[in-house]
């Protein structure tokens, strides 16, 4: 068992039509703290995405960490059984944290507000619910959470870029114009069928098509 520290949690894939959600958990102590900082580790938000791929490895290799990965077609069987978002984010948000705690000696989470708190306290097992939970707004301050944050998008755009790969075909972020469009471009070359294993299928996107 490490030193008593603290757990971060965060999410990405949620935005976005094509590729899965990744979940990511990272658990730190004091003695992190000033490795993090000089990293310049901050909300994967506010770093390109070459940051965030050359950030994530040293962030690997200095914390325990537990990464989620929800593919589309997984994703889409548990969406249409659950048909609600925040219950699937606080399934993942669950599993990373009891994941962590298995190894980790901690009495403190701290995630980002997605929904109402009990679903994620409700989705934890018996470890997690021993733990202090704090969910709240911007929570990405938190170098934990921030760390988590990198992790979990480093994931899902390699996720993406493999999923791109796999199609022969680009896969852009988002859920714009350019994301219909491509979306287009593939259900005319490779027919519908397609999207259930790239795509997250409850989007607008999806009915626009």
């Amino acid at each position: 068992m490490t030193q008593a520290g603290w757990i971060g949690t965060d999410e990405s894939g949620k935005g976005d039509y094509f590729g899965p959600l990744v979940v990511a958990g990272v658990y730190i102590d004091e003695k992190l703290l000033p490795r993090l900082k000089s990293l310049g580790v901050k909300d994967s938000k506010r770093l390109s995405d070459r940051a965030v791929l050359e950030m994530s490895e040293p962030i690997r290799s200095l914390c325990p960490y537990s990464i989620v990965v929800i593919g589309p077609e997984k994703y889409n069987d548990l969406y249409e059984k659950i048909k609600n978002l925040n219950r699937l984010l606080a399934w993942g948000h669950a599993r990373v944290i009891e994941n962590l705690l298995e190894k980790n000696l901690c009495q403190r989470v701290v995630t980002d507000q997605f929904g109402d708190e009990r679903l994620v306290l409700d989705a934890l097992l018996k470890k997690g619910r021993e733990v202090k939970l704090e969910q709240r707004h911007k929570a990405e301050d938190d170098p934990a959470v921030a760390a988590a944050s990198i992790l979990a998008r480093a994931e899902f755009l390699l996720r993406l870029k493999q999923l791109s790969s796999k199609i022969g075909i680009p896969l852009p972020k988002g859920a714009s114009q350019l994301v219909e469009a491509a979306a287009r471009q593939i259900v005319e070359k490779k027919g519908s069928k397609i999207l259930k294993e790239i795509a997250k299928l409850h989007f607008k996107t999806t009915a626009k098509l």
